[in-house]
């Protein structure tokens, strides 16, 4: 079974191209969705982090108590508070990257068994947390930066300066297309963008053979 790597910076169309390779039956696992589960009541991070991040300290980030007890995560809030302490950034990454590659490891292993012979890992941070290892070939989605700029700033409680702190956390740009084995534009219209797609799927599926 073959493993792509899809990954791109924040506003570059990586849901868009996510949503494209659905459309052509092929299965996609999302990082960022998994996230929400393991952060959900009940979820497998949500004890983890309730440990890590505890109300006495961070109550801003607990809503109210469910049904059975367990405070829900508020993501938005925790977010807010990592974003601006590396420190506490690298604690909670130490508690949901590995979950998140094990619940990446189950999607492949489901697939493989069933016979699918391409699936997608959508992982926001792919060459920044070493995740090309894990996949076969890597796409990277791009827009030129006024695009990007203007699909961001979009975006509820966004603003220039938390803009370009995100940035600044992420890999450049350029970078990322120069170590990517394909590369698909998002600010060319979506048919160019589906053309691209399917155009690297016709490479890999012929490097295969």
């Amino acid at each position: 079974m073959i493993v792509i790597g899809l990954t791109g910076s924040i506003g570059m169309g990586k849901s868009t191209a996510a949503a494209m390779f659905e459309s052509l039956r092929i299965p996609v696992h999302e990082a960022d969705d998994e996230v929400h589960k393991l952060l959900s009541p009940g979820g497998k991070g949500a004890r983890a982090v309730g440990a890590a991040f505890p109300y006495f300290q961070f109550p801003q980030i607990y809503g109210r108590k469910t049904k059975s007890g367990v405070r829900a995560i508020k993501r938005k809030e925790l977010g807010k508070i990592v974003f601006h302490d590396e420190k506490q950034r690298k604690k909670l990454e130490k508690i949901l990257h590995p979950l998140v590659r094990a619940a990446q490891a189950d999607f492949i292993r489901k697939h493989k068994i069933n016979g699918t012979k391409i699936v997608v890992l959508d992982i926001p941070l792919l060459f920044e947390t070493g995740g090309e290892n894990r996949v076969d070939y890597t796409l990277v989605v791009t827009a030129p930066r006024a695009v990007q700029r203007r699909r961001v700033l979009e975006r509820p409680g966004m603003d220039e300066k938390r803009f370009r702190a995100i940035l600044k956390q992420q890999m450049p740009d350029g970078e990322k297309r120069a170590r990517a084995d394909y590369v698909a534009h998002t600010g060319l219209g979506r048919a160019q963008t589906m053309k691209e797609i399917k155009a690297a799927l016709a490479d890999i599926k012929k490097r295969e053979q």
